[in-house]
């Protein structure tokens, strides 16, 4: 077993793995943000577009194959929760390229929609 790329301390196959092969759904708005972190690791691409709001959604998404998502600190947390219907989640997500290592920082809003949770935007933070 594997550690998860989302770093919360879990294998991936009893964290993250579950959500992206469709055996699950997040229970929690931080959950899907892990969850989509994750996915961004191991380049699935088909599962951030399932987990985005139609709403907001672009048509495509085209993961860049040479950058390595590694690390994920959650700021914090505001509702998300298994009662709520909407949460926020800001997050910092570290990467490495060939052209330069980074760190993205995102304030990110999610909704509940019938039991599932999606991504709907995101405010990028400095």
């Amino acid at each position: 077993m594997s550690a998860c790329p989302c770093l919360r301390g879990v294998p991936f196959e009893q964290c993250c793995e579950p959500f992206l092969l469709g055996d699950a759904l997040p229970p929690t708005a931080e959950h899907l943000m892990r969850s989509r972190f994750s996915a961004f690791a191991v380049e699935d691409a088909g599962y951030l577009l399932s987990t985005w709001h139609p709403s907001t959604a672009p048509e495509n998404i085209e993961l860049d194959p040479a950058q390595r998502w590694y690390r994920l600190d959650i700021e914090s947390t505001r509702s998300g929760g298994l009662m709520d219907t909407s949460g926020d989640v800001e997050f910092s997500a570290y990467y490495r390229h060939p052209d330069g290592n980074g760190v993205l920082r995102e304030a990110s809003r999610f909704v509940k929609d019938e039991r599932r949770w999606f991504y709907l935007d995101g405010v990028l933070a400095n």
